[in-house]
Formats: C-alpha cells, structure tokens, sequence
C-alpha cells in the first residue's frame, strides 16, 4: 500500500491464537460501533442515548443540545466560549425550578480537556443525562438538585477531540488544544506529522528486516516481537511509530500537529515550558482554559471541582509540587480523604493518590490550581485501570492481556502486520497494537464506568454546605435586655469556606446579620463553647454588631455559634440571616421570651 493513500481499512482478525508470556501488552477497547440502544432497566427519559460507544464532537454536542432542548424546566445551555479552531465550548447549568442556579452552592464538572481522553466527556455526557432524566422519580437526586447547582462541561477541548477521530493517531496523542508549534525549529510548523501507511487510521508501529537486528518475531504468534539474547543474531529492528520524513532533515515524525498540555496552562503555580513541558506561553494562553476560568471565577457559588481524564484507575487531589504541601491544613486534607476513601470503594480498582507524591509534579494543573487559588474542593479523575479487565487488584499479566485481546474483544485493537513500501526504509511491516488499544474503557463496560463515576460526583456534590440555625438559646439579663446564643450548623462534609479560602483571603466571608424592629442590637461575637458566659467582645469594640463576619466560615459537619446581646421588649421579633457563596442563605425568626425555644430555628 502506497505511503499516500489514506482509505482506512478494518483490521484483519487472522491471529487468535492463546500465547502466553507475550512481551507487547496491550490495553482494551474496540473500534468505534454504530449507535445502538440497549435495553435499559429504567426510563431512558425523553432523550435516549446509547453509553455502549464513543462519540465525536459533533455529535456530543448534538447530544448535549438535545437534552437542553428536551428539559429547558431543568437545563440552561451557554456556550461560554470558543476554541482555537473556532469550536463551541458549552457548559450545561442544572438545577431544579424555584431557585436560581447563583443562589445554591454548585459544582464545576469538566471531561476531555486532554482531546484523546474520550470516556472523559460520555462520564459528564451520562451526568447530564443522568440528572435530568431522574429529577422528578429519584428522591435523592431530585433533593440534591433543588438544593445544588451542576455546571457541566463536557468537552474542554473539542478542537483534540475532533483529531483524534477524524485523523490516524496513537492513543496517547492528540492530547493537547491544536496551536500549531515548530517542535523541531527549522522555520516550519505541524510538517512531519507521524503518517498512517497502512491505512487502518491508527499510527502504530514499523519494523524491517536486518541480519544484525535485535528482534525475532514469535513462532507461534508473528504478531509478537521478541528481544534476542545479547550476543544472539536477531531478525528485525522497530523503526519507532509509523511515518515518512516529510521535511528531509532525516527524522521522523518530529513536527506534530498540535501545540499546549492545556492541564499546565492554569495560574496556579504555573512554570514557563522549560520547566512544565506543555505549559504555552502564559498562564490561560489557551482560549479554552480562559473561557473555563472566567466561568469559575463569576460563579463564586462554585463549592466542589470534578475534573475527569484517562487513564490508571486513580482519585487524585493536590498538591501538584511538594512545595505547595502548605497550602493544604489538615482540616481541608480530612474533607479530601473523607471523599476520597469512600470513592475508592465506589469505584473498583481506583486508588486515593497525592499527585506529587504518588505520580509526578505538576505545575499549572487544573485540579490544584481549583484547590489552591479558589480554595475548592478539587479531584481529578483517572478513568479506567487495566485491572478491571479481570476484576483483579494487582499487575494484569501478558498472559491475562493475551486472553483479553483474543478472547474477550476479539482481535479489535490490535492491526495485523502489512508489508508497506517506505520511501527511506524499502520494505517495512506495519501494525501492532492500534489506537483503540489503551486508556480507553472497553464499550461493553463504559456504561458501568460512566454510572460509577457519576455516583461518584453525586457523593461529592452532596457533600456541599448545607446550613441551618440550630438550638436557639435565650436568657433575659435585666429587664430588656436579652442574650440570645445560636448555632449556625452545617450538614454535609464540605465546610462554607475552607481553610484555603480562609488564610489566603479568597472569595467573600460568611456574614451574620441580627436585626429586628424597635430592637437594638447592642454587642455580639462568635464563640466556642455555649458554657462560656463572657459577654460578646464586640461590645468593647462598638463596630457594628449586627453584622458578626465569619472568616473561617462553618465547618463541615459541625457548628459556629454565634452570642448577641439584644435590648429590646419582650415578645419582639429578631431576625437572624446567614449568607455565603457557597451555600443557600439561611434565615429564622426568634421571639424575645424566656419560654424555652424550640431544638431547631
């Protein structure tokens, strides 16, 4: 097959044979399948998608705009920007009818900012669907949505997306936003591209003959490729990934299309390329990863952060440097681990990991930057592990892949070897292990991946502040004046302002404000044990005691009370209000009486 042609071909499935002990292990997935719907045990809801395939930009997109169509009582569709190529990026804002979406504490979700990490945007394509097609039927769901917001985004960078499907890649590429870049610097950009010879629409790898090669081809499976013993003759030398030296200059492959890692394009903690590789020129030089900031930073009501990717099977938090340990205290690393553990359990084959400890420093990182510049509650996902091929915890074997590859997804991501002309190299085989092979969820499980994922973000979005006045106190002191003590408690893990936000001066403090008619409030503070009978500081400080700002905010699970000294008659009514970015206001009415109040305002 001629060097130029380009007509993409199905893999031929000659080679069945069980081998053990193989040397090349490859990943699962099979080629894309036509659209097909499977029997659901609930109702699909007024749109149906099928989860048993991935799907290109354009019909994501599709797909995204017909549930904003189909649920307009539950789903408000903004495009809220561009990408380099010109391509829509949307993001889906869902919440429940009554309330708007500003008012209620809300979580970002975002997929595919990494263009071939496919099953990133079908996990926020499924939450979409997900939460609309059960507001109204589940409990649970229909709660949550009345009381949290969910921006959706599905697809961060469509311009990779696209590439990826539409052009021969490996699995790994087409990774980042499409700026053209002179990598090789020889006046020209994106020229020597990696070229798909054989026509199957992957890029894998080449191999020819040579008497003083290193390799020998298995005799009972040529598919595989064996390293000769040192001192050994050998067959065959890999000419690296498939392709032609399309400038000249003797190399191959080395002028790629595609420029920035935009998951190193982020404010915080960002490094210049020479040190994070990918980085682009400047932090939110992407026009991708500005428009997704601007977004976040005009919605303050922002409270948890999902972020999902490929591949490993992990739940991964900050810090993305060792040096930026501090900006994590230990009351904000036991809401991450309290989250974490319990997705870990949800998630089978997954591990809670560190970023910088457990995988690599990273500098610029979308999840870290969440964390340590917003002061949210960030994760990101690494969606799929090779263990969950056999549902197994530890190494996945060449033996097991063997019986994967032949026996479960029959021969789908592997493309059988082809003799091709090769205008430098003269006869050369081409194939091997296509783009299909690794980091993508195998179609028959991506539903599961997809549901458990979701579960996944449903814990973390219920997690989200939930306020609420509890065990009112009130004493008369003399005549008509009254101390009323007060506990402002939260329900749910995630605290209303994290310790990030509170020592780094990020975002808007909770504020208190006591007010009544004919009343005067005269002094108040916030304090730590009900026992504590000292009057309110603020009495001293004569600011305004009406109005107690809370720095710390409420913490997760727990309560701040707040002590008012109020003058006022007896029987009079006083208003308390809570306000924070990053839970609904909370209001209560209490009477001036010593009659004993009620468990709960």
């Amino acid at each position: 097959m001629s060097p130029t042609e380009t007509t993409h071909r199905r893999n031929d499935r000659r080679h069945r044979g069980l081998v053990p002990g193989l040397v090349l292990a490859a990943a699962g997935c099979t080629l894309v399948a036509p659209a097909v719907t499977l029997a659901q045990p609930m109702d699909p809801g007024r749109v149906d998608i099928a989860f048993n395939r991935y799907y290109d930009e354009l019909e994501l997109e599709a797909h995204v705009r017909a549930l904003a169509a189909a649920y307009p009582e539950l789903v408000e569709l903004r495009e809220i920007g561009r990408s380099l190529q010109g391509r829509p990026i949307l993001v889906a804002i869902v919440s429940a009818p009554g309330m708007d979406h500003r008012e209620k504490p809300a979580i970002w979700i975002d997929g595919n900012i990494h263009g071939n990490e496919l099953q990133a945007s079908e996990v926020v394509l499924y939450s979409l669907w997900y939460l609309c097609k059960e507001y109204g039927r589940n409990p649970q769901l229909t709660k949550l949505l009345q009381r949290t917001s969910f921006y959706l985004c599905p697809s961060v960078n469509p311009d990779g997306r696209a590439y990826w499907f539409r052009e021969a890649n490996t699995s790994s590429s087409s990774r980042s936003n499409q700026r053209p870049i002179d990598d090789d610097r020889d006046g020209r950009i994106d020229e020597d591209p990696p070229d798909d010879l054989d026509g199957d629409g992957s890029i894998t790898r080449m191999w020819k003959r040579d008497p003083d090669g290193q390799w020998i081809r298995d005799e009972r499976d040529p598919r595989i490729f064996r390293r000769v013993e040192p001192g050994q003759p050998g067959q065959w030398t890999m000419l690296g990934s498939e392709g032609i030296d399309n400038d000249g200059d003797g190399r191959v492959n080395e002028d790629p299309v595609g420029g920035d890692d935009m998951n190193r394009n982020w404010p915080g903690d960002w490094q210049p390329s020479f040190v994070q590789r990918g980085a682009g020129p400047y932090p939110l030089q992407s026009p991708e990863t500005r428009a997704v900031a601007e977004f976040m930073t005009d919605h303050p009501n922002i409270a948890a952060s999902q972020s999902y990717h490929n591949t490993g099977g992990m739940i991964l938090r900050g810090p993305g440097t060792d040096y930026m340990a501090s900006a994590y205290s230990r009351r904000d690393i036991a809401v991450y681990d309290q989250l974490a553990d319990l997705g870990a359990k949800m998630l089978p084959a997954y591990r809670s990991l560190v970023i910088y400890r457990d995988l690599y420093n990273v500098h610029g990182g979308f999840a870290t930057w969440v964390s340590e510049s917003l002061g949210v509650i960030s994760f990101t996902n690494e969606l799929w592990s090779a263990e969950k091929y056999f549902y197994r915890d530890g190494r996945v074997s060449d033996e097991d892949m063997t019986i994967w590859r032949d026996r479960i997804v029959f021969g789908d991501l592997f493309t059988d070897y082809t003799e091709v002309e090769h205008p430098q190299h003269g006869d050369v085989l081409v194939g091997g292990p296509n783009k299909w092979s690794s980091r993508l969820t195998p179609l028959f499980m991506l539903e599961e991946e997809c549901h458990r994922n979701f579960a996944f973000t449903v814990l973390h979005a219920e997690a989200m502040p939930e306020i609420r006045f509890h065990r009112p106190e009130i004493t008369r002191i003399h005549e008509d004046l009254w101390q009323v003590t007060v506990a402002i408690r939260n329900d749910q893990v995630i605290p209303t302002r994290t310790d990030r936000m509170a020592t780094g001066g990020i975002g808007r403090p909770d504020l208190l404000e006591v007010s009544g008619d004919g009343l005067r409030i005269v002094a108040s503070s916030l304090i730590s044990d009900r026992a504590d009978r000292r009057m309110p500081e603020a009495a001293i400080a004569g600011r305004e005691p009406g109005r107690i700002v809370l720095e710390r905010g409420v913490p997760g699970r727990g309560d701040q009370l707040v002590r008012v000294l109020v003058r006022g008659p007896e029987g009079s009514s006083l208003s308390l209000r809570f306000t924070s970015e990053k839970a609904i206001d909370a209001m209560t009415e209490l009477t001036l009486s010593e009659n004993p109040p009620a468990p709960d305002a």
